[in-house]
């Protein structure tokens, strides 16, 4: 009986040394899979460090110096402190709405938008979505480049656009 107590570990040990050679040289591969992995991962440029932006409701940072002659804009600083990841506004559209000027069909050269209805609403028309009528509650986003246009609009309506990189160009279409 003392020789099968003393044959077992004896085995158990042999078969441990080969299943932990093959595991080192498992463990060795990865390690090598993952160096190469890191070498060829494009580096980021680091990016400067955010801020912290609070704006507070007030009627005089209404300002008509934005993108669209028939809206006041508030900014909301986060191009600023986002360096110009971003950008957030409350956009006011001021009433009455006069399709010749608001509905042109265009699109922005942007990486990201998102539209937030705050108050009234808005009807508009994106390409491959159609007419669509945005309540106060409503929130979209518009991928990159997407052709659309404001096709009507609420006396009231105050929306919240959110847009990256906070510099962008805009582009008007023949409709």
């Amino acid at each position: 009986m003392a020789r099968q107590k003393a044959s077992r570990p004896a085995t158990k040990t042999a078969v441990k040394k080969r299943s932990g050679a093959r595991a080192a040289a498992r463990s060795s591969a990865r390690k090598a899979v993952k160096a190469k992995a890191r070498t060829t991962a494009p580096k980021r440029p680091a990016r400067r460090k955010q801020r912290i932006a609070i704006s507070h409701h007030r009627e005089q940072d209404f300002k008509a110096d934005g993108l669209r002659a028939y809206a006041k804009y508030r900014d909301l600083g986060i191009a600023d402190a986002t360096h110009g990841l971003a950008q957030a506004h409350v956009i006011r559209l001021q009433g009455p709405c006069d399709p010749a000027e608001v509905s042109k069909l265009h699109f922005h050269d942007v990486e990201f938008q998102m539209v937030y209805v705050l108050k009234g609403w808005v009807k508009t028309y994106m390409d491959g979505q159609g007419e669509t009528l945005m309540k106060q509650g409503s929130a979209w986003t518009q991928p990159p480049k997407i052709k659309h246009m404001i096709l009507d609009y609420s006396d009231d309506v105050e929306l919240l656009e959110v847009i990256l990189p906070a510099e962008f160009k805009t582009v008007e279409l023949k409709a």
